[in-house]
């Protein structure tokens, strides 16, 4: 039996055709999954809990679907799983995270967390010319090429979308115009590293205190704002009836529907109106509803929605959020750095500059790992997957990962252009 699985999966890798594409079939493998992962890291046999002593949690969520989609049982490509965790699962899980957040206890979190941000910006800016004549050095050919094949266009793209997000990254393809081929690879690069980069901080995120040790960080404000949080949800905790729970997820995809609703209205109505602010990703649907999913949010934490809490409604969150991790996941296709193996080199060096610029900044300001694993991911991976880096800390502060993601957008277009013009230079264009 098994020699006839293996070879049936050997035969739809060689087709590339995963062996499951009914999205019903993928989505209860991921179910699964999941259920796999927190069944055993709730156990208390000796096995298990050494070994989630050492892998955390949330990467597995994450690396078994990029496992099952890099050998062809699954596809993310082809799969409309990831669009509709995004779309649908993400907006409601951030509400039901910030209903019961505290506003001031953010705004004392300090600046530091906006100059790691703004440090991981610059570093992806000065981080693509550094590894393009970085690479280009050692292999010459990477500086070649003439019109849409030149390799900085396509580089330029990679940069809106690790500075902003999928809007920018359009931005800078109709900017810098690269060719369909080349940008296809691009496509590749760009998700290849930016997840083993996220595979990594989801990693650190469960032992945060040796690097914030090294740093000499001060930590305090943060944990402090997670433990008032955690002192508020024991004191309203209750065991959630059948009507907590329709109440929970009725207002949050109930401001889901109300975000695209007005995402719907607004964004076209920009694009057509007003042209110019498309540089900042106004136009973006997926932008307003992240922010308008934040924002109610936010707004029910000031009415008696706060309460929800005690039934389960960031729990209810994190169910949501960690379905996005699993088809995050299976986004991710290891075999694919076989492709053009010369641009991943630079994507990863690329990546190596931004993480070396982000943590010399981190150590000058004494700043906590939380700070530099958010700031990293709001620019790299945007709202999407800034919240759950930051909710692999503690999920209290997953808002965090999400408003530094929304200033993302504001840079991306800037920022990437930037870039662009200085590969451009290294280049020789």
């Amino acid at each position: 039996m098994l020699v006839l699985l293996q070879s049936i999966i050997l035969d739809e890798m060689e087709e590339n055709t995963p062996l499951f594409t009914n999205d019903a079939v993928v989505f209860g493998l991921l179910m699964a999954i999941l259920a796999v992962i927190f069944a055993t890291s709730a156990s208390e046999r000796p096995l298990w809990r050494k070994f989630y002593s050492i892998v955390p949690t949330v990467l597995l969520c994450y690396f078994i679907p990029a496992l099952a989609n890099s050998f062809g049982l699954i596809s993310g490509e082809s799969s409309g799983l990831y669009k509709v965790a995004s779309r649908y699962l993400l907006p409601a899980s951030l509400v039901l995270f910030t209903i019961s957040i505290d506003i001031k206890g953010i705004l004392k979190l300090g600046p530091k967390a906006l100059t790691m941000f703004l440090a991981g910006t610059v570093g992806i800016m000065l981080g693509g010319p550094l590894a393009l004549m970085t690479v280009g050095f050692l292999f010459p050919e990477l500086l070649g090429g003439s019109g849409p094949e030149e390799v900085w266009r396509g580089l330029s793209t990679i940069a809106g979308s690790w500075i902003g997000g999928g809007a920018n990254q359009t931005a800078m393809l109709e900017v810098f115009g690269p060719s369909p081929e080349l940008f296809s690879q691009m496509i590749a690069v760009d998700v290849l590293v930016a997840n083993l980069w996220m595979a990594f901080l989801l990693y650190w995120a469960a032992k945060p205190e040796k690097i914030d040790k090294l740093f000499k960080a001060d930590s305090t404000k943060i944990y402090e704002l997670r433990d008032k949080i955690e002192e508020f949800r024991k004191g309203i905790m209750r065991i959630p009836t059948l009507s907590d729970t329709m109440i929970i997820l009725g207002v949050g995809f109930g401001v889901t529907g109300l975000a695209h609703l007005i995402a719907d209205f607004v964004a076209p109505y920009i694009g057509e109106n007003y042209p110019s602010l498309k540089q900042y990703s106004l136009d973006s649907a997926f932008f307003w509803i992240v922010v308008i999913a934040t924002t109610a949010g936010l707004l029910l934490s000031f009415t008696k929605a706060r309460k929800l809490e005690g039934a389960g409604a960031s729990r209810m969150g994190s169910v949501l959020l960690y379905v996005l991790v699993a088809t995050i996941g299976m986004q991710m296709d290891l075999g694919a750095v076989l492709d053009n193996p010369l641009l991943f080199v630079v994507g990863i060096v690329w990546m190596i500059f931004h993480i070396i610029i982000m943590l010399i900044v981190a150590f000058i300001i004494k700043a906590p790992f939380f700070y530099v694993a958010v700031g990293s991911q709001a620019n790299v991976g945007g709202a999407a997957s800034a919240p759950i880096v930051a909710a692999a800390f503690d999920a209290s502060l997953a808002p965090v990962g999400v408003l530094l993601a929304v200033l993302g957008y504001a840079a991306g277009t800037y920022g990437a252009y930037l870039c662009g013009l200085m590969m451009q230079v290294i280049s020789g264009g």
